[in-house]
């Protein structure tokens, strides 16, 4: 090969090796660019979030309390013992008269019940943890689908429901059926009669007697 192809063979390679380096500058630039752009875009979003937080932290509400045993319940737990006013008797009386339409409970009964556990107090949590204006322990009220024990409605309509089914299993009996009501079913069931407790014993004396006379 001569010296001039030689040459020229050589120009060739450098011409190719200079195109080739230009082409890697293009791409490294381009990539330098796309990686800019992002993360201008992120530092965009990260300055958006930020003002989002920022403006429901200041319209935020009070923190909710503490939720409900086992996480059932999806609204809040109101204090223990929290200070409520009993419902008036306006919204009460129609709700306890269809609640024990609903479930085919006399209606002074559901009355009686709902005194006699909460004095009307939608808010009552008792000591042992029962809830709303029929104190439902929450292990009942989800056994019932209760998703809101605090809601009167809902608290009545799921008493009366429980009413029912207590009646239903010991005949008619009202006494069996408070007794199994307060102290639990499985107490009633085995001994067949109130269980000798002083506090179920005054609890379902105290409901009888206001309960008209058969």
């Amino acid at each position: 090969m001569s010296a001039r192809q030689e040459l020229a063979v050589l120009g060739l390679c450098l011409g190719a090796a200079l195109r080739a380096e230009s082409l890697d500058e293009k791409t490294r630039q381009a990539m330098q660019a796309s990686v800019s752009k992002q993360a201008q875009a992120v530092a965009a979003m990260q300055v958006s979030i930020a003002r989002q937080r920022a403006a429901l932290a200041a319209h935020a509400p009070p923190a909710a309390p503490p939720a409900a045993p086992d996480g059932f319940f999806t609204l809040a737990w109101p204090a223990r013992n929290a200070a409520c006013d009993p419902l008036p008797e306006a919204e009460l009386a129609p709700l306890i008269t269809q609640a024990a339409a609903k479930e085919g409970v006399d209606a002074q009964l559901v009355r009686a019940v709902a005194e006699q556990e909460s004095g009307f107090r939608p808010c009552a949590v008792s000591d042992k943890g029962a809830l709303g204006l029929m104190q439902l322990m929450p292990a009942t009220a989800a056994q019932l689908g209760v998703k809101d024990p605090f809601d009167p409605q809902e608290s009545l309509v799921s008493g009366a429901h429980l009413l029912k089914q207590l009646l239903d299993r010991f005949g008619g009996d009202a006494a069996l059926a408070l007794g199994a009501y307060n102290a639990g079913l499985e107490r009633v069931a085995q001994s067949g009669r109130v269980p000798d407790i002083p506090e179920t014993t005054h609890y379902v004396q105290q409901i009888l007697s206001k309960l008209p006379l058969p």
